[in-house]
């Protein structure tokens, strides 16, 4: 049990298929020239060879014609809450992809709009009293340039009935895993509290909130946001790590020092227990089609930076084409197929899953792994995350030329090469220029010494 002070409020359980489960979002529409489920589903496969657990669906539904931004519009404008958009399939081709997934071993979550519709759901006809209206009476977008889409009202108990009806719908219909949840912040968090063990009882599901109840937006300092969500606490697996995700652009772009990773794990640590999941990456669609794609906005760390977020705690998520080394923006509102080029990236992400997947020291929100921050040059962040003897020594360097690593010890494997090191006390290590070495221990035999770094 944690001794976290706050420890007992967190009270969401985590499937046991989560804990050491790498989060892959699927762009259905881009993900394959035909844009459809059975088109994604030939790739499920290589998914699972790679270490993907999850495997999070962009919104399947009909999508609005009103106001359509595009010309298929966005999948978040959401028509018809119980339909299949046909741009995809069928229910039956969703069902047989769920159904694929789950042979192999892994979960899907859809991704759900609960806070707003398209203009042109039927809702809108049938219950007008259920959608948020402006002094004048008319409907209002959540946010003003949102203007395909109009708000929910959770203040009406009927509304809140049917949202909750509609969730269940998808599992007991396409047996789905959970939800991840579009901006799950502005939906009143005792919706989220009621509608979870709905859910639960009818299977273990994992949600996923698309907020950060840390750092929501880039605009905002700690000082600044005073949030008064709990979603981690009844309702959600899992939020965003939005702040990381900032951060991390920051450092690229020189406006931050690495030691600020300290500070942001500090303060995670101080809000929540080790047990609660934090969700790390270098794209998502959002970041990919409006920020840039993590070449442009890490330039030459984002493989480095790919590689922190998926070993640090928290568990790493991978966006469609990532593998393939996709350096374009995706457009939003369009068909624009991935080009996978032999996925060039496969193998680099394959062995950062795989280790994310087996080693018993990356578990998630496991209170009982050590995090140990490794001392070093200030352009170098190096940690090691060890439990039993077992042990992952990270270090990413962001200076143009190599730097060591001092209080390296015992014996190591490199991820990348497979060279099997026996390091003596003392010895250091040298981390490429703008790049990074993983090295893991395995559990050592009885008897032998089970402290791997020194410090």
């Amino acid at each position: 049990m944690s001794d976290h002070p706050h420890a007992a409020r967190f009270t969401v359980p985590h499937p046991e298929w989560a804990a050491h489960a790498t989060i892959y979002e699927v762009n259905v529409r881009n993900f394959t020239p035909e844009g459809t489920f059975r088109a994604f589903e030939a790739h499920l496969p290589r998914l699972q060879q790679m270490g993907i657990g999850i495997v999070w669906l962009m919104p399947v539904h009909p999508i609005g014609e009103v106001g359509r931004k595009g010309s298929l519009g966005s999948p978040y404008a959401v028509r018809d809450y119980f339909g299949v958009n046909p741009e995809f399939g069928t229910l039956d081709d969703l069902r047989q992809l769920v159904q694929t997934a789950h042979a192999l071993g892994m979960k899907v979550i859809l991704d759900w709009v609960a806070n707003h519709t398209s203009r042109d759901n039927d809702l809108i006809t049938e219950h007008p009293d259920w959608y948020q209206h402006d002094a004048d009476g008319q409907l209002v977008p959540p946010v003003p340039d949102w203007t395909d889409v109009v708000a929910l009202d959770y203040g009406n108990r009927a509304m809140r009935r049917y949202m909750t009806d509609a969730l269940a719908y998808w599992l007991r219909e396409a047996d789905i895993d959970g939800y991840r949840c579009d901006v799950a912040g502005l939906v009143p968090t005792d919706f989220w509290d009621e509608a979870r063990p709905v859910l639960d009882a009818m299977k273990p599901v994992f949600m996923l909130a698309e907020w950060d109840e840390l750092y929501p937006s880039g605009g905002l300092s700690w000082e600044e946001f005073n949030s008064d969500t709990k979603l981690l606490e009844k309702a959600f697996n899992m939020t965003f790590g939005l702040r990381l995700h900032y951060l991390l652009d920051r450092v690229a772009e020189g406006h931050a020092p690495l030691a600020d990773i300290d500070i942001y794990l500090a303060a995670e640590r101080e809000k929540y227990p080790p047990s609660v999941y934090l969700m790390h990456f270098t794209s998502n669609h959002d970041v990919n089609s409006w920020d840039g794609t993590e070449y442009e906005r890490l330039g030459p760390l984002a493989l480095p930076f790919a590689v922190l977020t998926a070993l640090m705690p928290g568990m790493p998520m991978l966006y469609s084409g990532q593998e393939s080394g996709l350096n374009r923006r995706l457009a939003f509102f369009d068909h624009d197929p991935i080009d996978w080029n032999n996925y060039p990236l496969q193998d680099f992400y394959t062995r950062l899953f795989q280790l994310k997947k087996t080693h018993p020291a990356l578990r998630n929100g496991d209170p009982t792994s050590r995090f140990q921050r490794l001392p070093g040059p200030p352009e170098v962040y190096a940690f090691a995350r060890s439990k039993g003897g077992a042990a992952v020594l990270c270090a990413v360097n962001v200076a143009a030329e190599a730097r060591a690593l001092p209080t390296v010890t015992g014996q190591w494997r490199d991820l990348i090469s497979d060279e099997t090191m026996d390091l003596p006390a003392g010895r250091e290590i040298s981390v490429p220029a703008q790049g990074w070495r993983v090295l893991v221990a395995e559990a050592p035999a009885a008897g032998q010494p089970s402290e791997r770094v020194g410090g």
